[in-house]
């Protein structure tokens, strides 16, 4: 199966995904967390560096419940600069439509 390479807007995303992680887990260790979730320590750490962008529902769903994270609150948390972004993109082209 090919994979397609990831947009500009899901890599983003998946940055946010880790800082949010990051910031979830505190002072408790990256082995403790993914321990708990049944995760390897090295996936929870790409995760949480972004060089996974879009990780497996399943696996989210596992660190989040560890972290007493609602997956509700994850996914708003995530996906709120997505549409930040889409509105400046249109911003934008709007303004180069006037100004063309």
């Amino acid at each position: 199966m090919v994979r397609l390479p990831l947009t500009p807007a899901e890599v983003a995303r998946g940055q946010r995904l880790g800082a949010l992680l990051r910031r979830a887990r505190g002072e408790r260790s990256m082995l403790e967390i993914a321990l708990d979730a049944r995760v390897s320590p090295e996936t929870l750490r790409k995760i949480e560096s972004g060089r996974v962008a879009t990780p497996a529902f399943p696996t989210i769903a596992a660190i989040a419940d560890v972290l007493d994270l609602s997956l509700d609150a994850v996914w708003a948390e995530i996906s709120r600069s997505d549409s930040d972004v889409r509105s400046a993109n249109a911003d934008h082209c709007a303004r180069e439509r006037l100004t063309a």
